[in-house]
């Protein structure tokens, strides 16, 4: 990945310590509540399908692991070819979580039209996830898109 590549940063801070996030990054039933079921864990290696509803189910693979710190995965392997990294920073009275979604294939209509739609599905998302964990919803502040 260049430093010119297309990117979907979004940071968010939440009220909450970041081993609440992290269950919510996770565990698959809290998963399920907040963006997609599946049978998400965190260890490296391991493989799992996202359902996507009426983009169907996508398959992924964790890369990166530091507990409740930073999950990584690709994300639709075989099509969209994407990684989503969440890191958690514990900051004063709460949890820092920056979402990054990177790699998308610009020369690709499916990269164009993925990008596009992520930019504008992930910040209702990460308020959707603070709904479920009982906590105040603030906007995401998107750092980066490009």
């Amino acid at each position: 990945m260049s430093s010119n590549d297309p990117i979907i940063e979004l940071d968010h801070f939440y009220a909450c310590q970041p081993s609440v996030l992290w269950r919510a990054l996770t565990d698959p039933e809290l998963h399920a509540q907040w963006w997609a079921a599946g049978n998400v864990k965190a260890v490296v290696g391991h493989r799992f399908e996202l359902d996507m509803g009426s983009w169907g189910k996508q398959p992924c693979e964790v890369l990166a692991v530091e507990s409740e710190r930073l999950l990584q995965y690709r994300f639709a392997t075989g099509s969209l070819d994407t990684t989503i990294t969440w890191r958690l920073t514990p900051e004063a009275g709460g949890t820092r979580l920056t979402l990054t979604h990177a790699g998308f294939d610009l020369d690709s209509p499916l990269g164009r039209t993925a990008l596009e739609g992520m930019s504008k599905g992930w910040p209702g998302l990460l308020r959707r996830l603070a709904t479920v964990l009982g906590l105040p919803t603030l906007p995401a502040a998107m750092t980066s898109t490009s």
